[in-house]
């Protein structure tokens, strides 16, 4: 098979980011891989991807493992030329540092840093040109209590992130980062939360398309022209 790929690693369900970000790129007639530890909900994206006209074949991988992640390249390598690699991986971990397992810290560093580092090597080492681009926070910029686990975590993607823009600017890869700041209107929040996603309201909440546009912006951007950041927030958000 040959033809353009878009990788996107950390996808749940298709009303999530990594969902939102495999329709879109299908959309314009990427190959999409979406990837992540679940097969039921890759599987299912990529039902509803094929039933709307677009190519999709999910790959489970875990992102904390190096073999996982350089499987996933290997497979996608073989359905074409990867145009676009995005790192969507990492939960929010949270708790007091003084209560804190070395276990925990460790455990969100591999997910939300590290993986970011794995993920980001074997794109860089696949692709000649397109984008290589990372889902962030607010915790990437600024710490918090009770969260420190997960700003030692995105502040260290977005330091890694910001490395690998300037080792690979010049080679022709555009590398981006996003800082998502706030509650996403996704499935996440509404089934999970269903109490806070009603105080806070369509409005309240970063919505997904936007999300997605976001990233489809980066992508689009021409040599002439790169941003290396973008953030997003709703008008409502305090920041």
């Amino acid at each position: 098979m040959t033809g353009k790929v878009a990788v996107v690693l950390g996808v749940g369900p298709p009303d999530g980011v990594g969902g939102a970000l495999c329709m879109r790129f299908a959309e314009r007639g990427l190959h999409v891989v979406p990837a992540g530890r679940t097969p039921e909900k890759l599987d299912a994206l990529a039902a509803l991807i094929e039933s709307r006209g677009g190519r999709a074949t999910p790959c489970v991988a875990d992102a904390g493992q190096e073999a996982d992640i350089a499987a996933l390249f290997d497979a996608a390598s073989d359905l074409g030329a990867i145009e676009l690699a995005i790192y969507n991986a990492g939960n929010n971990f949270s708790g007091p540092v003084k209560n804190m397992e070395a276990a925990y810290f460790e455990a969100c560093w591999r997910v939300c840093c590290f993986g970011g580092f794995l993920f980001g090597r074997e794109a860089a080492r696949r692709m000649e040109t397109g984008s290589i681009l990372f889902t962030g926070a607010s915790a990437s910029l600024r710490g918090r209590a009770n969260f420190a686990a997960f700003n030692a975590a995105k502040s260290g993607l977005r330091a890694f992130a910001q490395a690998l823009a300037k080792e690979c600017g010049p080679l022709g890869l555009h590398v981006g980062h996003v800082v998502v700041d706030g509650a996403i209107a996704g499935e996440k929040i509404r089934k999970g939360l269903p109490q806070v996603a009603q105080r806070l309201g369509e409005h309240g909440m970063v919505d997904l398309e936007g999300i997605a546009g976001a990233f489809e912006f980066l992508h689009d951007q021409p040599p002439q022209a790169w941003s290396f950041e973008l953030d997003l927030r709703t008008a409502l958000e305090r920041w």
